[in-house]
């Protein structure tokens, strides 16, 4: 994520450099207060204060690598039915190393629960609720990127209305047009090189995680049935196949 914001915000400043504009052109405090002032402010109003940390917290973890790695946590999860089938002792034994935390809950729901279908019930909700939080989180910053330009073109009219004080002088004016309109190229990059597209990356992070637990629960199912370790395995590589083509996909 980081890589793409620096190639694109970096393509952006090597194409202003080309016209043989000085960067330091841009480099207006008033449409940065305007812009950036404006776009927070907007957010704060369209966003409860909960949701607006949780959506803040998303894009700090969209800063990390995902650590989806479906073969291994299909290997985990055989393992954990070899543990099953030596008894509900063992498998007890063995929840405190799981690391993943949908996975250990699963399956100590999986011990106290005698109703499958309750079982299944409880993880399908919550895997529901997950990806609600995800898509809330993706819209609040789909609103921030859809307020950014129009507040650009509010620091852009300010401008204009300082420019005309000095109509008389066209010198200060042809200057004072091209301040102006800074703030509208503020506002554009701000929407469309950092919040849109962190937006998509909030959903397309959702999906997999997504299709990550959607397996965790099958397995876990599938544990409490009794199923062998290899009959588990062979249920869900298709998952991890699934997986890997998306994946490919996203980069080509």
């Amino acid at each position: 994520m980081l890589a793409g914001i620096l190639i694109a915000v970096g393509a952006t400043l090597i194409g202003i450099s080309s016209t043989g504009v000085s960067l330091s052109y841009f480099l207006q405090p008033t449409g940065a207060i305007i812009v950036l002032g404006g776009t927070l402010g907007v957010t704060l109003v369209t966003t409860p204060r909960n949701s607006l940390l949780h959506s803040a917290q998303r894009v700090l973890d969209l800063l990390a690598a995902s650590d989806a790695q479906p073969e291994a946590l299909i290997e985990h999860i055989a393992e954990c039915a070899r543990a099953r089938r030596r008894g509900v002792a063992a498998l007890e034994l063995a929840l405190p190393k799981i690391e993943n935390v949908f996975l250990r809950k699963g399956l100590q729901l999986g011990l106290e629960l005698t109703d499958r279908n309750e079982l299944r019930t409880i993880l399908e909700t919550e895997l529901r609720m997950a990806e609600r939080q995800g898509e809330a989180d993706a819209k609040t910053l789909e609103v921030a990127g859809g307020f950014a330009p129009t507040i650009g073109i509010i620091g852009t009219v300010v401008g204009l209305i300082d420019v005309l004080r000095n109509f008389s002088n066209l010198q200060i004016v042809g200057h004072g047009i091209g301040i102006a309109f800074v703030s509208t190229i503020y506002g554009l990059v701000l929407a469309n090189l950092v919040l849109l597209p962190a937006a998509h990356r909030i959903r397309a992070r959702v999906a997999e995680n997504f299709e990550t637990q959607e397996m965790i629960l099958e397995g876990v199912l599938a544990i409490v049935d009794s199923v062998h370790p290899a009959l588990i395995r062979m249920r869900l590589e298709p998952f991890a196949r699934q997986s890997g083509r998306e994946a490919k996909s996203q980069n080509a």
